[in-house]
């Protein structure tokens, strides 16, 4: 289903994780910005800055660099999530091991104030508000946007809290090693 033009009814603002820990992690996580602008229908008009974090789930491989990028969409959720597989695919992700290495792994972690939850899409993204990952980056672009659940919690209050409770590592990408 499209959606009107840009600036017009039906346009949506969608919030996606962008990450890597193989290869040239800076370039791919521009080249997936580069991939994902479709314009008109798919336009990134935010990112944050870069963020190297420590892996979760299977920690014997590479840290991640992670980015979140605020979009404006005509697409619907299915259609975005198509254009993500097939930024992913054109990028070599192969998903062989749960939270394995990987060159690019992007997910919609919110789009406008719908809830899905469907066969192939969560949203909210089902573990976003546990990981400091994805909550450090997004309380940069969006850090009063309420968390679904926690009366009075924002983003960035709960990106804080999360990052001194979980002992995990997530430090902004000066570039180097």
């Amino acid at each position: 289903m499209k959606r009107e033009g840009p600036g017009g009814a039906g346009w949506v603002e969608a919030y996606l994780g962008l990450g890597s820990n193989q290869g040239d992690r800076v370039e791919m996580l521009a080249r997936a910005r580069q991939l994902l602008e479709r314009p008109p229908v798919l336009q990134i008009v935010a990112e944050s800055g870069l963020y190297e974090t420590e892996p979760v789930g299977l920690e014997d491989q590479p840290w991640f660099l992670n980015q979140v990028v605020r979009v404006r969409t005509g697409l619907s959720p299915l259609e975005l999530l198509a254009v993500i597989r097939q930024v992913e695919e054109a990028l070599g992700r192969r998903r062989l091991i749960r939270w394995g290495p990987r060159t690019i792994d992007v997910d919609m972690l919110l789009y406008g104030g719908e809830k899905i939850d469907g066969p192939d899409l969560e949203v909210p993204h089902p573990r976003m508000w546990e990981r400091a990952f994805v909550l450090a980056p997004l309380a940069e672009l969006a850090p009063d946007l309420p968390v679904p659940g926690l009366t009075g919690e924002t983003v960035a209050g709960l990106a804080k809290r999360l990052l001194r409770e979980s002992g995990k590592v997530v430090r902004i990408y000066l570039g180097g090693g």
